[in-house]
């Protein structure tokens, strides 16, 4: 298994990558690699118009999106993450239609898992849809992700088998959608 240094440096690099989060294995790259997020899009036959996940080390990465949170906003983020709870916020940046797909919101949340934590400080944010095709079941295993992917990606990052549910997401209005 790679460790930190040399995931961060892949992800760092432009690297596509399966990682495991703490939820499911999820295929990844920097939120700020517009071409690794499309092939993402291109390799998980994602529907072009449906927003990904990303992943933050604290809550300040919110602004590196132009998206200003208030304090009563921070302070509930910071009694709720990390956790296993994705929070959309609004995006007006046309800079971030890319990540965005139009809907004007992307959704963050802070995993609860100190390695993966490690790692996106040394990254900074990355985008982190669950490792499958679309309409297929996420992958559990690298054996799987291995099906789905092949050698269309740079990196595997094994850690056994996963079986968490997805996140909670939480609209803007902080409602609850899933």
């Amino acid at each position: 298994m790679l460790i930190e240094k040399e995931i961060s440096s892949l992800i760092n690099s432009g690297k596509i990558g399966i990682i495991p989060t703490d939820t499911m294995y999820a295929i990844s790259c920097s939120a700020f690699n517009k071409k690794g997020v499309e092939k993402i899009y291109k390799l998980k036959k994602r529907n072009k118009n449906k927003p990904v996940i990303i992943l933050i080390s604290s809550i300040k990465d919110i602004s590196l999106f132009k998206i200003n949170l208030n304090n009563d906003q921070k302070k509930l983020l910071k009694t709720i993450w990390p956790d296993k709870i994705t929070f959309i916020f609004p995006c007006k940046n046309n800079k971030f239609n890319y990540l965005h797909r139009n809907k004007k919101t992307l959704a963050f949340r802070m995993p609860d898992n100190k390695d993966l934590l490690t790692i996106l400080k040394k990254t900074g944010p990355i985008v982190a849809p669950s490792a499958n095709i679309e309409g297929e079941k996420p992958a559990t295993t690298i054996k799987k992700a291995k099906e789905y992917f092949q050698d269309k990606v740079d990196f595997y990052i094994d850690a056994g088998k996963l079986s968490s549910k997805p996140s909670i997401i939480i609209d803007e209005n902080f409602e609850r959608i899933r």
